[in-house]
């Protein structure tokens, strides 16, 4: 990762981390190197969640990117997957979605989309940093009837429905479905989605004002889901995060149903169609052990690849993979689209609801899943990459490992979105994990939280 890129794009607090001035220069360099081969006038398209800095992002962002002559179409508030498709659908150079994805509403973020809507490698960020850092300059500088105009895409939310629909055939009457749209970029595609679907639908968390996206809600708070679901009666209940590229369930009786069994499931269903090319399945380190045992009975080959979804995708892409995804419910179908797309996998969940005739609470079963904790120790940013050199987190480490040994692990990495430090644990006994993270996470946070 570069001084400004993650994971995932650049991310941090609106007006003070990823500021206006930050966001000009972005949308700048960032059109410039990623159309600067171009032999016709760019077009870059910009959606945005519903967070209330994203306003103000954009306005600079837009700035940034007619500076260079570009033209931008803007989309409005639609989720990441729909900029993606839509970058492709209407042929334009580049896409960049403003949004901080599953974070609170105090930060937000940049990521960019080349014109096939796969996100950038890392050396193109690379290239991008080195312009913003003043290490190259753009030598030509468009004036006159050469700078860029804006133009709006009215019809984003209904293309990228259209869109989404076509990944099923099977009719959704009948079925309740219970949503929860974390008061992000989903609140109009999702519920539009599934009653054109013919589901009974239920919605929570679909009024955002811009600072109550991620709330209390969504793919990261399930809780109020889970209750939503029994009080509805609904055969299945979702949640997607900010920005819909993260999909986490819920089955009827109210438990979790979380990336890793979506992704088993989804899997299985392609397998048993003759559609999982090279009978292959990209995960994370991250993934739960139970995962590859589950393929490993089904003759799929399990393949783990460093955490983020860009660096799935690069897996899938390297080892002719077609699905693939993180526990955290990134799922990507590239039978469908470039990029985690949380309604497209909404929807091929619930078409194998539909056409098994079985309970969520009996499918989810399928994926063997061992028990696991997961804690994050809140951390300052800059002691990210020092703490697991430090001489008493080190050893704490290597207890632990030596505790768990063959019957469990540990996993412990910097967040490449959030200033926090995953702690991951799995084995038999969940009261010593609990612990366990717990006490870990302490010494961490007594450390490096200053």
């Amino acid at each position: 990762m570069g001084k400004y890129f993650g994971t995932d794009g650049v991310r941090g607090v609106a007006n003070t981390e990823l500021t206006p001035m930050l966001a000009y220069d972005l949308g700048r360099f960032g059109a410039y190197v990623l159309t600067k081969s171009s032999l016709h006038t760019p077009k870059i398209l910009v959606g945005k969640d519903t967070r209330i800095s994203s306003d103000m992002l954009e306005c600079a962002l837009v700035s940034g990117i007619l500076s260079v002559g570009a033209q931008v179409v803007l989309l409005g508030v639609v989720p990441t997957p729909a900029v993606a498709y839509l970058t492709r659908k209407y042929k334009a150079d580049a896409g960049i979605v403003i949004s901080a994805s599953h974070n609170p509403f105090q930060y937000n973020g940049i990521k960019f989309f080349n014109q096939s809507g796969f996100k950038l490698p890392d050396e193109t960020e690379e290239e991008i940093e080195s312009y913003i850092l003043g290490k190259k300059v753009i030598e030509d500088v468009p004036v006159g009837e050469k700078i860029g105009r804006k133009t709006y895409l009215k019809t984003a939310v209904e293309d990228y429905v259209d869109f989404a629909l076509k990944c099923t055939d099977t009719d959704f009457s009948g079925l309740k479905i219970a949503i929860d749209c974390s008061n992000g970029a989903n609140f109009e595609a999702a519920p539009l989605a599934f009653k054109r679907l013919g589901a009974q639908v239920f919605i929570i968390n679909n009024s955002p004002d811009g600072i109550n996206i991620n709330k209390d809600c969504g793919s990261v708070h399930i809780e109020r889901l889970c209750k939503y679901v029994k009080d509805t009666g609904a055969d299945i209940g979702l949640a997607f995060d900010g920005d819909a590229d993260r999909l986490i369930a819920v089955d009827e009786t109210g438990c979790a149903i979380d990336g890793d069994v979506i992704i088993g499931l989804l899997a299985l269903d392609l397998k048993k169609k003759n559609k999982l090319k090279n009978n292959i399945v990209v995960g994370t380190v991250m993934s739960n052990m139970g995962l590859p045992l589950t393929f490993k009975e089904n003759d799929i080959s399990f393949i783990q690849a460093r955490v983020g979804d860009r660096y799935v995708l690069e897996k899938m892409l390297e080892k002719g993979s077609v699905i693939g995804g993180e526990q955290s419910g990134h799922i990507i179908s590239l039978l469908d689209n470039t990029t985690g797309d949380a309604l497209i996998s909404a929807i091929k969940l619930i078409t194998i609801l539909k056409e098994t005739g079985k309970p969520a609470s009996v499918l989810r079963k399928t994926v063997t899943i061992l028990p696991q904790v997961l804690v994050n120790a809140k951390i300052k940013n800059e002691y990210k990459t020092q703490m697991l050199a430090d001489k008493e987190v080190v050893e704490l480490i290597s207890l632990l490992e030596q505790k768990y040994g063959s019957e469990g692990r540990i996993l412990v990495r910097p967040s490449g979105t959030e200033p926090v430090v995953r702690i991951m644990i799995e084995g038999k006994n969940i009261d010593d994990m609990q612990c366990d993270a717990a006490r870990l996470a302490a010494v961490l946070e007594e450390k490096f939280l200053i």
